[in-house]
């Protein structure tokens, strides 16, 4: 039996991004208490690494689970070491509306604001 002990992953988002998130949920009519949030990173995009969000009816085996304002957010193990004290936003402009992420811990990014380096 292996013991998968919970990664100090702090995450914080905006009530911009709780309020999005909310809708997406109740629009895909995923309950809160099961479903939730995939934070996730993956390979790729133009600086190495790229965010991505998807909402999901439950978490999987060994995902990490957070919980946040009204919802629970996934994370993957591989994702986990790369989220510590990102912030996740909402913007809305001129230029369209969607996720903003905010990673202290990245050494470089891009002006499509969802790609960075680590």
């Amino acid at each position: 039996m292996s013991t998968l002990q919970q990664p100090d992953v702090v995450m914080t988002v905006t009530p911009a991004a709780v309020a999005e998130v909310k809708k997406f949920m109740e629009a895909e009519k995923v309950p809160t208490d099961v479903g939730g949030l995939r934070v996730s990173v993956q390979p790729g995009g133009c600086s190495g690494f790229k965010y991505a969000l998807l909402i999901e009816d439950q978490a999987a085996d060994d995902d990490f689970v957070i919980p946040s304002d009204g919802f629970r957010m996934f994370i993957d193990p591989f994702s986990a070491q790369y989220l510590n004290q990102v912030t996740i936003d909402y913007v809305s402009s001129m230029q369209g509306s969607g996720f903003t992420f905010k990673n202290p811990n990245s050494t470089g990014g891009c002006g499509c604001g969802s790609s960075f380096s680590a």
